[in-house]
C-alpha cells in the first residue's frame, strides 16, 4: 500500500508541476549531425523560434571542437576569446536566460571562419501558459482540479 501512496503523491506532483515545465523546447544543435564543420547552421536554426528557458544542447567528439559564447562584432570576425571562456564537456547545454540576439562558435583552428562552425540566433520571451478565458465554468473546472489533487495527497498521506 506504502507505494500505491507514494505514486499517488508523485502523480500529483507531476499534475502541479509539468505544465511550466512543458513549455521549454531543448534544441540538439545541427540536429543529427550535432555540432561539425561544414553544416549549414543558419539554415538549421531558419524557422525555430528560440524562446527564453529553451535549451541549446551542442554535440561532438571532446578535443575535436568547443563553443564559445560570443558578441555580434566577435561573431562576424571569427575572433577566438581565451580558451578559458570556451565550453569543452562534447556536450554543451546552455540555457537561454536573456531575450536577444545570442552568437556562438567553434574555436579550433579555422573552423569559425573556413569551416562555417556559427550558430547565431534570436531569442524570445518565454511564453506563458495560456490564462483561461474568465468564465464560471473554468473557475469550477479549476476548483474540481485543485480538490481532485487535495484528494490525491490526502489519501496518499
Amino acid at each position: 500500500m506504502s507505494s500505491y501512496k507514494h505514486f499517488l503523491v508523485t502523480l500529483a506532483v507531476i499534475a502541479i508541476v509539468l505544465p511550466s515545465v512543458a513549455l521549454a523546447t531543448e534544441y540538439k544543435v545541427g540536429d543529427n549531425a550535432g555540432w561539425t564543420v561544414g553544416f549549414d547552421y543558419a539554415n538549421w536554426a531558419k524557422g525555430k523560434e528560440f524562446r527564453v528557458g529553451d535549451k541549446l544542447v551542442f554535440t561532438y567528439p571532446v578535443g575535436a571542437h568547443n563553443v564559445f559564447k560570443v558578441n555580434g562584432t566577435t561573431f562576424k570576425d571569427c575572433t577566438i576569446p581565451p580558451l578559458n571562456e570556451a565550453l569543452i564537456s562534447g556536450n554543451d547545454v546552455i540555457t537561454l536566460a536573456i531575450p536577444g540576439n545570442k552568437w556562438y562558435f567553434c574555436g579550433v583552428g579555422q573552423h569559425c571562419a573556413l569551416g562555417g562552425q556559427k550558430l547565431a540566433i534570436t531569442v524570445w520571451p518565454a511564453l506563458e501558459a495560456p490564462a483561461p478565458a474568465p468564465s464560471s465554468a473554468n473557475g469550477v473546472v479549476a476548483s474540481g482540479f485543485l480538490i481532485l489533487i487535495a484528494s490525491i495527497i490526502s489519501f496518499a498521506i
